[in-house]
């Protein structure tokens, strides 16, 4: 079987990974744009940052056979320091024509401050005039009002929800997005967010339509191998192939494909 990981920050992993990941038919990742752990202090760390994932490591999966993409936006986490949001949005627009970078993202809510509020709505803006995809990060905390509220949002924005990736999905949010028509990503990160037999439950439920899983592997416990790894659970389960096969690679394709 292909896969692909449509969330997972590469940056922090090493090529040992990518080795892994090639073996076990990972095909090509998507690398979002998210917080490193502790808060940056200037705008030159984002510029830096955002040149290394369109860039260096597009050029390293390449030399592991695995195809790179990205999504670049604003965190919402550093969305709480005005100074660093007003200058980040400021330099968002000549990253999001560059080849590889698929949509605006990851960006939504973590505290639900009003200045998440303000940016989140900023960068969907620049994604209904740049024609971009969205990928949503919904928060950890309250997760699934911040859910609701990170879709009403975008449609208020002027967003289709066909075009808009809502991750970090639990089994309390799945109908929401699910009935409103966006994608539903899981993420299968241990201890705070999905775990594997968790998920193959919600594919049993609910099929695949509309869903695909991710690792968000990065610097904390997490496994890029989680999509693979969950994709045998899946076949040894009972899931049928096909739906496999939807979850854990044409899914994300055709999601993506419309960038």
């Amino acid at each position: 079987m292909r896969f692909i990981d449509p969330h997972v920050h590469m940056s922090s992993r090493t090529t040992d990974d990518y080795q892994r990941m090639h073996a076990a038919g990972v095909v090509a990742v998507i690398e979002p744009a998210f917080w490193l752990g502790q808060p940056r202090t200037n705008v030159g760390s984002y510029i830096d940052y955002l040149s290394s994932i369109v860039g260096w490591e597009r050029f390293r999966a390449s030399q592991f056979g695995i195809r790179h993409y990205c999504t670049i936006g604003l965190n919402s986490k550093e969305a709480n320091n005005e100074a660093l949001a007003e200058a980040v949005l400021d330099i968002l627009p000549r990253y999001l024509s560059k080849e590889g970078v698929v949509a605006v993202g990851e960006i939504g809510y973590d505290d639900g401050s009003a200045l998440e509020d303000r940016y989140y709505r900023a960068q969907l803006k620049l994604a209904v005039e740049y024609e971009m995809l969205v990928m949503v990060h919904t928060p950890h905390r309250d997760k699934k009002a911040g859910t609701l509220r990170s879709m009403a949002v975008a449609l208020e924005m002027g967003m289709a929800p066909g075009r808009v990736i809502i991750d970090h999905n639990n089994e309390e949010t799945v109908r929401d997005v699910l009935d409103r028509g966006f994608w539903a990503g899981f993420t299968l990160y241990p201890n705070t967010k999905m775990g594997s037999e968790r998920m193959v439950e919600i594919v049993r439920q609910y099929g695949s339509h509309h869903i695909f899983i991710d690792s968000s592997a990065d610097w904390g416990v997490s496994d890029p191998l989680a999509v693979p790894k969950t994709a045998r659970l899946m076949l040894e389960r009972g899931i049928a192939p096909a739906d496999v096969e939807a979850t854990c690679y044409a899914n994300a394709l055709a999601a993506y494909a419309q960038s």
